[in-house]
């Protein structure tokens, strides 16, 4: 199957991003190069740095770019960010655009095991080197931790009736499949709440997605060491699906903008912790309704925006 992914507020990244034909740009969750190719042609003596976990997100890029011979692929995930700058010898950027979510390639290759559309083995994983699957997640996690992570990182209300479902049903045989998956969270819910809304598969399908490729967890130090790594006025783009992920960017954005810690009370600061950022975003941006309509997938998506000072 073709990479196929539809670029999330291109223009608004773009902009975002405030490129300097000399600088050097990294594209952290380089999918199939649908942000990397508009920022690659705005670099004249610039580099431009792609990075992915997924093998066939990086192949697919490759060719995308091929033309390019400023752009340097790297198989890995953006939370190493300081470790491949590393390697690279390459001590700060000018930019660094990260997308958080799923792609759509990711989504409708059934293989891949993301899709609650499509039936397949059990996977959800980015990188698909890694140990853990959501076959694991969903017939070895604990009931209590089922629980904890479908209504956390899922949002779903009938987390618990859902776990307690699926730690009956495994111990009749494992679940295997995406479908058989999808059966036992429609038995959880009752009929009435599944008449309206979202599909009843999503947010557990999501919420399993998260726990497999640890997309909470990492977030945060992440966001800091993008920070950490960009040149004065150098710009960090991150487009978030979910409010859990919107919440710790716009956290990290703003502390590290007003990282004071003294009491309010106090006439001048003490403490002698000084901001490195701007945030440039004071609400998130959001898709346009003719974005919406061309690509219904982007309704959930918020881009925040900071520049180092």
């Amino acid at each position: 199957m073709e990479f196929k992914h539809v670029s999330i507020m291109l223009n608004e990244c773009i902009e975002g991003l405030n490129i300097k034909p000399n600088g050097i740009y990294i594209d952290g969750t380089l999918g199939g190069a649908g942000h990397s190719s508009e920022i690659v042609k705005r670099l004249k003596d610039g580099m431009l740095i792609g990075i992915d976990q997924d093998k066939d997100a990086l192949k697919a890029s490759m060719e995308r770019l091929k033309g390019y011979d400023n752009v340097k692929f790297v198989h890995n995930n953006f939370a190493n960010i300081k470790d491949v700058l590393l390697d690279l010898g390459i001590e700060g950027v000018d930019g660094i655009l990260l997308d958080l979510g799923v792609s759509s390639y990711q989504l409708d290759t059934p293989e891949r095991g993301f899709s609650y559309m499509h039936d397949a083995k059990l996977d959800m994983r980015m990188n698909r080197d890694s140990d853990i699957t959501a076959y694991d997640v969903v017939n070895f996690y604990t009931k209590e931790r089922l629980t904890e992570i479908i209504k956390e990182y899922g949002e779903e209300k009938w987390a618990s009736r859902i776990a307690d479902f699926i730690v009956k049903q495994r111990a009749v045989k494992p679940i295997e499949t995406t479908y058989e998956l999808v059966d036992v969270i429609k038995a959880a819910i009752p009929a009435s709440a599944r008449r309206e809304g979202p599909h009843p598969a999503k947010r557990t399908f999501q919420a399993i997605r998260i726990e497999v490729n640890r997309e909470i967890e990492i977030l945060e130090k992440a966001i800091n060491d993008c920070l950490d790594v960009l040149n004065p006025e150098g710009r960090l783009c991150v487009i978030t699906f979910h409010s859990l992920e919107d919440r710790i960017v716009k956290n990290v954005f703003k502390y590290r903008q007003n990282p004071c810690t003294c009491p309010p009370s106090f006439p001048v600061c003490v403490c002698g912790k000084k901001p490195d950022v701007e945030v440039i975003t004071k609400k998130p941006i959001v898709p346009s309704q003719e974005e919406l309509e061309l690509n219904p997938r982007s309704r959930s998506a918020k881009l925040r925006i900071a520049k180092k000072i």
